[in-house]
C-alpha cells in the first residue's frame, strides 16, 4: 500500500506492507482523508526528530476486516471517523468506537466533511442552546467547519448569519454558504450583537467574540488556538462561554453523537448542507499541506485515496447547484 511519511524533512508517499487487523480493530480501505490545521501543529512539532511522525485524521472508507471481539461492524461496511495514526494511507486500522456507518450513496470527500468537521459545528450549535429565530457569527467561517457552521445555521433557522474570516477575499465564498454579512477579523466592529457566536478560530478573537454578543448571548469556543476572557466583560450582559470539544461529547454522551450523525446525513440528503472541499490525490499531499499552511483554501481540503485514482487537476468541488 501506499503511505505518507511526515518528517523533519518534508512529507513523501512510500510504499509499505499492508496493516494487520489487530483484536479490537478495523481494517479500512480509505477513500478519502481530511488535511487540516491539527495536522499542521504535529508537523511543527516534529522537527528535529529521527522519527517520521503518523498523524491521525478523519477517513472514510470501507472495511476490509473485522479484529476478534469487534461486534456492530462487517466487511464491506462503509465508515467514516477518526483515526488517531498513520491516517493518510490506502490502509489504516481504527478503534470501531471511532467510526460509524456512512451512506453509501455520500460521494467519499464530501462524506470526509461531514464526518468531524460536520459533526463539530452542528454539536457545537447544540451546545450553544441555539434556537430558530435567533443570530449567528461564526469565526473561521471559510474553514472545513467554519463553513458547515454558517450552512447549519441558514438551515435550521437563524434569523441572521454572519461570517468572519480573515481576508475580504473570502467575502463571496461565505456568502455563497449562506451568510447574510461577512466581516473580516481586523474590522473594528463586527456589526450588530448576535445571540451566539462559534469560535474556531480562538486567540485574540475569543474577547472579539464576547464583545460580539447581545445581553444572554453564548458563546461556544472549540478551537484549539486558546485565547482568554475577561470574567468583567460577561457580568453586565449576563453572556455566557461554554467550552467544546467533540471527543468529551463522544465519551460522554454517545447517544447525541448519534443523534447529530443522523441528522447531518438527513440534512445533506435534503440538499441543505453542500459540503464544499478542494480534493488531492495522496500523491499530491504536500501541495494539500502547502494550501492549509497558507489558509487560503475555502472549505475543507481532501486527499483521494484508496481505489480513488490521483487528482492530476486541483478541484474545488461542493458549490450549490
Amino acid at each position: 500500500m501506499r503511505k505518507v511519511n511526515f518528517s523533519d524533512a518534508g512529507l513523501e508517499v512510500v510504499d509499505a506492507p499492508d496493516p494487520v487487523v489487530m483484536p479490537g480493530r478495523l481494517l479500512v480501505r480509505t477513500q478519502a482523508v481530511g488535511v487540516g490545521v491539527g495536522l499542521l501543529r504535529l508537523l511543527a512539532a516534529a522537527g528535529g526528530r529521527a522519527e517520521p511522525v503518523r498523524p491521525g485524521g478523519e477517513i472514510v472508507g470501507t472495511v476490509v476486516a473485522v479484529g476478534a471481539g469487534v461486534s456492530g461492524f462487517q466487511v464491506g461496511d462503509r465508515v467514516g471517523g477518526v483515526v488517531f495514526e498513520d491516517a493518510y494511507a490506502d490502509l489504516v486500522l481504527t478503534d470501531p468506537r471511532l467510526v460509524a456507518r456512512v451512506p453509501r450513496e455520500v460521494e467519499a470527500t464530501a462524506a470526509v466533511c461531514l464526518v468531524r468537521g460536520g459533526l463539530i459545528a452542528l454539536s457545537a450549535l447544540r451546545a450553544g442552546r441555539f434556537a430558530p429565530g435567533e443570530s449567528i457569527l461564526v469565526t473561521a467561517a471559510a474553514s472545513g467547519t467554519g463553513h458547515l457552521a454558517v450552512q447549519l445555521g441558514r438551515a435550521l433557522g437563524a434569523a441572521r448569519v454572519v461570517a468572519a474570516v480573515g481576508s475580504p477575499d473570502k467575502a463571496a465564498f461565505a456568502r455563497d454558504c449562506g451568510a447574510d454579512g461577512v466581516v473580516t477579523y481586523a474590522e473594528p466592529s463586527w456589526g450588530e450583537p448576535v445571540d451566539l457566536v462559534l469560535d474556531a478560530a480562538g486567540g485574540d478573537l475569543v474577547p472579539r467574540g464576547v464583545d460580539t454578543l447581545a445581553p444572554f448571548g453564548r458563546m461556544v469556543a472549540f478551537s484549539a488556538g486558546g485565547g482568554t476572557v475577561d470574567v468583567a466583560s460577561l457580568l453586565g450582559g449576563m453572556k455566557s462561554v461554554i467550552g467544546f470539544t467533540i471527543g468529551t461529547l463522544n465519551r460522554t454522551r454517545p447517544d447525541l453523537v448519534d443523534q447529530h450523525r443522523a441528522e447531518l446525513w438527513e440534512l445533506l440528503a435534503g440538499g441543505a448542507l453542500h459540503p464544499r472541499r478542494v480534493e488531492f490525490g495522496l500523491d499530491e499531499i504536500a501541495a494539500a499541506v502547502a494550501l492549509v499552511a497558507s489558509r487560503g483554501n475555502l472549505g475543507r481540503v481532501v486527499v483521494t485515496t484508496g481505489d480513488h485514482p490521483t487528482a492530476q487537476t486541483v478541484r474545488q468541488t461542493g458549490e450549490r447547484p
